[in-house]
């Protein structure tokens, strides 16, 4: 089972973590800077340790270079990934 979610990032905030949502997509505050894929990567960590889930099993689909990407998750269904990343259980 694979998800697919949108994620708005913001480079450089002073730590790193999720900040909700703005319209669809989920809000994450990244430390690194957006050079060599620094973001990207931190975003993945940050994703898959408020999911539970291992690095790998987060993916960019498109976006790569934007502040709006799509992500695709592994191994969890919509409902997991919103109830994981809203904070409640």
């Amino acid at each position: 089972m694979n998800t697919i979610i949108t994620v708005r990032v913001i480079p450089r905030a002073g730590r790193s973590g999720l900040a909700g949502m703005r319209g669809d997509a989920y809000l994450v505050r990244l430390n690194a800077p957006p050079v060599d894929g620094a973001a990207n990567s931190e975003l993945l960590e940050v994703l898959a340790g408020a999911l539970g889930i291992p690095k790998r099993a987060v993916t960019i689909v498109t976006g790569e270079k934007s502040r709006t990407k799509k992500l695709r998750v592994d191994g969890l269904t919509a409902v997991q990934v919103t109830t994981l990343l809203s904070g409640t259980s």
